[in-house]
């Protein structure tokens, strides 16, 4: 259903120019290649890469270098970095930007998992203000004329927000623009996200676009959420997980005539599963392996089929498939010309969890400051994991 509401300016991250104020969240081991490319086929908006590890990246990790590779139709190229030593923050940034692998490049202060946080990283690291500040402000210096963001969270927990305090830095810093997860480490993904925050980055914060993020499932979702909050655009993660068609519900919503164009998604069973058949195929197109890229397919099943006559017994199937034939034979056993589920397909779709203490680095609340002993263990903080 499409909403009343006025079609949003085009958002302009830096010298970028998108035809639909959206942005693709970066996923872990989702928004490769494969899935960047298929949501692109539907709608407008910048796509964003896996997470990059900073180390890795100045390391040149095989696996890495493999990441940040974008097919010739990706244009702009984007890219988010994960770091917490600001040295390497730069040298990563620098290798982008001399190597000419990115149009916009942005950083990771959101991630809520343990493993992470408990090292100083991810959403725990704005609480350490001046460590904030010298990482974004060395990368932002070194991204030039290449457009640098931030995503964040609202910070570790409701006694200790960071976003303001980190959105008033960052636009200092000089960069293009700040997204932020309206919700803390605390929360993980649980509840609803607190969109009234995003109003009050978006006062803080004027002279760059504040993005807004946090339960968007639908188009209404997302026009609602800028017209609550006044944000300039939005970010979608888990909301498009098994339905990279959002993006075109988006585009007709907020994008502007080239953005909207397409009539909206009849998500017949049959859609739904040449959609799926076409992410397969792009996933053996990126892994350059039919057996892995029917693998790493697996994981969207529950997604695509979510509210579906599709039993578990097929779910099963395709869940084991090892090649692009295979699936194809369990597709055309389905009823195809199955109408839209409605209710059953909406709604949350990825993990959600329940609210949960943030693992911390020892003493980490006690100052926002770093002490010597927390300078030293925070780079082992650098884990190849992603989350916002």
């Amino acid at each position: 259903m499409s909403s009343t509401l006025a079609p949003a300016p085009a958002l302009r991250i830096g010298p970028i120019a998108l035809d639909a104020p959206v942005v693709l969240a970066p996923m872990a081991g989702i928004t490769n290649t494969a899935f960047r490319r298929l949501c692109r086929e539907y709608g407008a908006g910048l796509y964003v890469s896996e997470m990059i590890t900073t180390r890795a990246l100045v390391e040149r990790n095989a696996t890495t270098m493999r990441l940040i590779t974008h097919h010739e139709s990706e244009t702009p190229r984007s890219i988010q970095l994960y770091g917490v030593d600001p040295a390497t923050t730069e040298a990563a940034v620098r290798l982008l930007v001399e190597e000419d692998r990115a149009d916009h490049i942005d950083l990771n202060f959101g991630c809520p998992v343990p493993k992470v946080t408990r090292k100083g990283g991810g959403a725990a690291l704005p609480w350490k203000i001046g460590l904030f500040r010298d990482i974004v402000t060395r990368a932002a210096r070194a991204a030039g004329d290449i457009p640098l963001t931030v995503k964040m969270r609202k910070g570790i927990d409701g006694d200790h927000l960071t976003f303001l305090d980190a959105g008033r830095i960052a636009e200092d810093a000089g960069v293009a623009a700040v997204a932020l997860h309206a919700r803390t480490a605390a929360e993980f993904y649980s509840g609803a996200a607190d969109w009234e925050a995003i109003a009050q980055l978006k006062q803080a914060v004027t002279s760059i676009p504040v993005l807004g993020n946090g339960d968007i499932w639908s188009g209404a979702d997302a026009a609602r959420m800028m017209a609550e909050t006044d944000c300039d655009g939005v970010v979608v993660g888990r909301g498009c997980l098994g339905r990279p068609w959002l993006f075109g519900d988006l585009a007709r919503e907020l994008g502007g005539p080239t953005a909207a164009a397409g009539a909206p998604v009849d998500a017949t069973l049959g859609f739904v599963a040449r959609a799926f058949r076409r992410h397969a195929e792009l996933l053996v197109e990126f892994f350059e392996d039919e057996g892995r890229g029917c693998r790493d397919i697996r994981k969207h099943v529950a997604w695509y089929f979510k509210g579906y006559p599709v039993g578990g017994e097929t779910r099963a199937l395709l869940a084991t498939a090892s090649s692009l034939a295979e699936i194809d034979d369990i597709l055309a056993t389905l009823d195809l010309e199955a109408p839209y589920p409605g209710a059953a397909a909406e709604g949350q779709r990825g993990r959600a969890g329940t609210p949960k203490r943030p693992a911390l680095p020892d003493r980490w609340l006690e100052s926002r400051d770093l002490d010597a002993a927390e300078t030293s263990a925070i780079a082992d903080a650098e884990l190849d994991h992603s989350g916002g």
